[in-house]
């Protein structure tokens, strides 16, 4: 049995990518049905060494690896993804494809979102994921060539089960820049984007959320071109930022990043418009896409 470090030094230690792994870790053992304690003991390991694994917390070697992924019952997906991700090196970089077309279920993603304490967010040409009504999502995704019904749906609860993140006692403060040309660009016909406005407007009372928009005399200024996230988290845990193309989603954690990002942020804070201008935005595109329904009813 080895003796275990100290938890509050492995903490400090911990990367976006071996959060991940030990995540995968933690869900392989899930699915297995079996108890942390159960499994340590098998493998002849501490109790303290599989949950240092499974919080990512400490490495350990492809042939430790292979040995718990077998006595999980792991299937061969997960086992190469496994190994795939623990062969890596953290240069604070690392892309992650699109196994669905989309990002909405990168493990990657979904537990760095959910454990986010705050979140800058900025989309030029859309209304973000985590804020589209139902309706929107599905008229989005509806663009992708070649998606069955079935898979179509799939998507779109993903989507849905993914916004869970900003509700609850522990959901992150968030901030979303929305270029106004998202508001202008018409998905999904005049009702949808009525109702996904009606919806934007509605948001702007929560307590932890707030929809900015970016409005189109903001004029060309570099910090408009691409769409990201940074999240930062509670102490011990780095700033994490992401940014998403047609096929993979790039995660930065390195300072120089980090900084960029940062920058951005507050530059994006000085282009938008104030909780009072956007609402009202909101609320004047919502009565613009209203009227048009009601002229094509008629």
């Amino acid at each position: 049995m080895e003796a275990d470090l100290d938890t509050e030094h492995y903490a400090r230690l911990t990367t976006a990518r071996s959060r991940e792994l030990g995540q995968e870790l933690h869900l392989a053992r899930k699915r297995a049905n079996l108890k942390a304690t159960t499994v340590a003991e098998e493998l002849g390991w501490s109790a303290g060494k599989l949950s240092k694994l499974e919080n990512g917390w400490r490495t350990t070697t492809s042939w430790d690896y292979g040995t718990l992924l077998g006595k999980l019952g792991a299937d061969q997906r997960t086992r190469e993804r496994v190994q795939r991700i623990a062969s890596e090196q953290d240069v604070g970089q690392f892309v992650r494809a699109h196994a669905d077309r989309l990002s909405d279920n990168l493990l990657c993603l979904t537990i760095h979102e959910r454990a986010a304490r705050t979140m800058h967010k900025y989309e030029p040409m859309v209304i973000p994921g985590l804020l589209q009504t139902e309706a929107y999502a599905r008229a989005v995704m509806l663009a992708h060539e070649g998606l069955s019904e079935e898979e179509l749906e799939l998507l779109v609860a993903a989507r849905m089960d993914r916004q869970s993140v900003l509700t609850g006692q522990h959901s992150p403060d968030t901030t979303f820049y929305i270029h106004e040309v998202a508001l202008q660009v018409v998905v999904g016909g005049p009702r949808v984007m009525h109702d996904q406005m009606m919806r934007l407007a509605f948001m702007c009372g929560w307590s932890r959320l707030r929809p900015r928009v970016i409005p189109m005399a903001a004029g060309g200024h570099w910090v408009l071109g691409h769409a990201y996230n940074l999240m930062t988290f509670e102490k011990h845990t780095k700033p994490v930022a992401y940014a998403e193309n047609d096929v993979s989603t790039v995660f930065a954690e390195e300072e120089v990043a980090i900084k960029r990002f940062e920058s951005k942020s507050r530059q994006l804070a000085a282009l938008a418009l104030d909780a009072e201008q956007s609402l009202a935005m909101f609320s004047r595109w919502a009565d613009i896409y209203d009227r048009r329904a009601d002229s094509a009813v008629a």
